[in-house]
């Protein structure tokens, strides 16, 4: 897999009352060249876990208005693209947006675990875009089975070019997609929704760590 190719395709998929961020512009919050910000981020860090490796693989349901939709990065909000950044190694990502950085609790609980386990990890969503309601670009909707399934070979391309040692499947939507593959994962609660303290405990289980205390963020919400 070449980065630039996979990132190029992905670039080319739309889908009703989606944003697909590597070719769509915000116009309330992006700043100028957004898109191309953002298949930046996404090339620098495929290109890092190609050439590095990965431990593991994270893969959660689809990007949400106040992480991915902005960065193009799943599970990953703009208060922790320098957490991104040193996790593989990649040079600074950068911001596609204007305005005060926002932040996402889920990604704010996610990072918290990535950076007590301490291990290359490589994270993902079934659904790599932001599928919101019709007319209502700042809210979040579960991507359907149609969407799911013709995104369905970028998720295969990842894993068989990452090979990683560990799936990790954050919560039931992306656990079916991998069941869907014939691929075993260790299944964890999503953090959202009341799920933190199972989400926290089952990962903790299974790398043998403790999580360090969050980061003091403060958070601003759209």
């Amino acid at each position: 897999m070449k980065p630039a190719d996979f990132v190029e395709e992905l670039a080319s998929y739309q889908f009703a009352n989606a944003f697909n961020p590597y070719a769509d512009a915000c116009p309330e919050f992006d700043a100028e060249d957004a898109p191309g910000v953002r298949r930046r981020n996404l090339e620098a860090v495929l290109s890092a876990a190609i050439e590095r490796g990965v431990d593991s693989f994270w893969i959660a349901r689809d990007l949400g208005y106040r992480g991915g939709r902005r960065t193009g990065l799943a599970l990953t909000d703009e208060a922790h693209l320098d957490w991104h950044s040193e996790l593989l190694g990649t040079e600074p990502l950068m911001r596609a947006t204007k305005g005060p950085p926002v932040a996402e609790r889920t990604a704010t609980v996610v990072w918290q675990m990535l950076r007590s386990i301490e291990q290359p990890i490589f994270l993902w969503n079934v659904f790599p875009f932001h599928p919101h309601g019709p007319n209502e670009p700042m809210t979040n909707r579960c991507h359907t089975r149609s969407e799911r399934l013709a995104c369905k070979p970028f998720l295969e391309a990842l894993i068989d070019t990452l090979q990683p040692k560990h799936l990790v499947a954050i919560g039931r939507d992306a656990q079916a997609a991998l069941v869907d593959l014939g691929l075993e994962a260790t299944a964890v609660r999503h953090p959202s929704y009341g799920g933190q303290s199972e989400f926290i405990g089952r990962l903790e289980e299974f790398y043998c760590v403790r999580s360090k205390p969050a980061r003091e963020t403060q958070l601003h919400l759209l």
